[in-house]
């Protein structure tokens, strides 16, 4: 199960990461909506992977 909270920690990176390439490209007049718009997935995917694995802990405890 640590597996998947790790990766969720990396969709956070990976975020943080897109969101300093739209904030420079912003500074220097380039097209930044994909990497906003990769930033905003990666936060979703967070989050979905963080719930994912709740539910799997949650139906492991059960049985």
């Amino acid at each position: 199960m640590g597996y998947l909270k790790i990766v969720s920690y990396l969709y956070l990176v990976v975020a943080v990461f897109f969101i300093y390439d739209g904030v420079m490209k912003i500074k220097t007049e380039e097209s930044y909506v994909l990497s906003f718009l990769f930033a905003g997935l990666a936060v979703f995917m967070f989050f979905f992977r963080m719930r994912f694995a709740k539910k799997m802990q949650d139906k492991k405890r059960d049985n």
